[in-house]
């Protein structure tokens, strides 16, 4: 069965209070999904996000980002009034985040609600697993040491003495039901969006990345996890080597797994992982998925990537006894970047789709693997990620000699440039993958000042919005329009479409 969907963050839907949300405005753009006769909305991992505000970088890998939390909804609830909700207002900014203002507002905003709810009896009938619950203590104990990192803090919390973590437990027992009200309201509002994405037949894609953040809580919980020395310092941190794009690599600074370690627990914390993923997603992309073959390790003093060297990971051990555990469940394997002959291998015997990204595609040499007569059908292909720039801002930066090989591939010499963004969507719908993923910028034909992330920069990051004006009629008209024409609409939608 041949399907298409839309990336779009959840921090990109359109919102009064600075940064999207699970709010009206997230139902309507599941309606109007189902309009452009869509299945699929894809988001990026639901993490509370850190320093560079990356949802790749997050406090806790079982925990949900508090300002997704509709503040509509917890007014409805009179948890909240209208006039303290509009104290969170960055309606001044209403096409990008303001990330510094809404760290500056929403916690104050929130707490609000939190002082109403816990007067009210602290009523719900959910639990959180025991992960989310570690990160609750680990946000109170950060936020009582003024918002260091844990390796920052007095040793006897930084290494965990009972005693100590019991009195300090105790003093913030306020705070870590706070961020146990946060989680709760989380799931809670996110629950109900996917259940009505789902009812109008769309399907969630999430996201897993493959590492932690060092500060966070699950690297602070569970050092056993992760290549520290003694004093729980990382002797070793995550990366990418030097390429053609970077001289010097790419130096992440993530805690690597300790992988044996992993193993002699049946891969029990990525079980529960995997599984947490999937109470929020009905298929997850797993990020770096190269990196379960093999890891690029760096040494932890290092200033760059250049130093490092390549590791053996749990390969498919680790998802075979995912699946004994869980089942079989809906992975695609992002298999991006440098791959080599038993990466290739363990893709196929894995049976998960990688990913096909037409913004590689176009070299002059006409050799790229990314060139759509390559696809099996077992794949997803994408005209560009979250990393990519958006196609029409791609398309004015390429050198001269890969744009006119695009022309020659297309045939779409006669195309205005304003509009040329209409043709590599019609080169993924058309192509014998699967499931065709298009960022929804590419739709709008927004350029470069769209696009949500460039790898290994900060400040202009993740965050770009949509206008509530961005998702009319004719634009889903014409999206659905293509999805029959490539045949991606649904056997329900096809009598509508014609």
């Amino acid at each position: 069965m041949r399907e298409c969907g839309i990336l779009l963050p959840i921090t990109s839907i359109p919102s009064p209070y600075g940064i999207g949300g699970f709010s009206k405005a997230a139902y309507d753009f599941v309606d109007w999904l189902r309009e452009a006769g869509q299945q699929y909305w894809q988001v990026l991992p639901f993490g509370p996000t850190g320093y560079g505000d990356s949802p790749y970088q997050s406090f806790g890998a079982f925990a949900g980002n508090p300002y997704f939390i509709d503040l509509d909804t917890l007014a409805e609830e009179k948890l909240l009034t209208k006039a303290e909700c509009l104290e969170a207002d960055c309606g001044q900014y209403p096409g990008y985040v303001d990330y510094e203002r809404i760290y500056k507002t929403r916690y104050q905003v929130l707490r609000k609600a939190f002082a109403r709810w816990k007067a009210g009896g602290c009523k719900s009938s959910q639990d959180l697993c025991p992960e989310t619950e570690e990160y609750c203590v680990y946000m109170a104990v950060k936020d009582h040491f003024q918002g260091k990192s844990w390796a920052e803090w007095e040793d006897e919390i930084r290494l965990r003495e009972p005693e100590a973590m019991a009195k300090l437990e105790v003093k913030l027992e306020e705070d870590i039901l706070f961020y146990r009200f946060l989680q709760l309201k989380f799931q809670e509002q996110w629950k109900k969006l996917k259940a009505y994405a789902n009812g109008k037949g769309i399907r969630i894609i999430g996201d897993i990345p493959i590492y932690v953040a060092f500060d966070s809580a699950d690297s602070w919980f569970h050092p056993e996890l992760f290549q520290f020395n003694a004093e729980r310092e990382p002797d070793f941190v995550a990366g990418c080597p030097p390429d053609g794009f970077s001289p010097t690599g790419q130096l992440w600074g993530n805690p690597l797994y300790r992988w044996d370690y992993h193993k002699k627990t049946g891969y029990d914390w990525w079980i529960r992982r995997m599984a947490y993923c999937f109470e929020l997603c009905d298929v997850v992309r797993v990020d770096h998925f190269r990196g379960f073959d093999e890891y690029y390790a760096i040494p932890a003093e290092d200033d760059t990537a250049a130093g490092g060297h390549w590791e053996k990971g749990p390969g498919l051990e680790l998802f075979d006894a995912i699946e004994r555990k869980l089942g079989k469940l809906e992975i695609i394997a992002e298999d991006l970047g440098f791959l080599t002959p038993s990466v290739f291998e363990m893709v196929r015997k894995s049976g998960f789709p990688g990913m096909k990204v037409l913004e590689f595609a176009f070299s002059a040499d006409g050799q790229s693997i990314y060139l759509p007569y390559h696809y099996d059908e077992n794949c997803v292909v994408y005209t560009g990620t979250h990393d990519n720039d958006t196609v029409q801002g791609w398309y004015q930066t390429m050198p001269e000699w890969d744009r006119d090989f695009s022309v020659r591939y297309l045939g779409n010499g006669h195309t205005p440039e304003e509009e040329i963004h209409w043709d590599f969507i019609r080169a993924a719908l058309g192509s014998r993958a699967k499931l065709a993923v298009i960022p929804m910028q590419d739709y709008l034909g927004l350029g470069s000042e769209a696009r949500i992330n460039e790898p290994s920069t900060l400040g202009n990051n993740w965050k770009w919005r949509l206008l509530p004006e961005n998702l009319d009629e004719d634009l889903a008209g014409k999206c659905r329009d293509l999805a029959w024409v490539y045949g991606r609409t649904g056997e329900e939608d096809k009598e509508e479409s014609v």
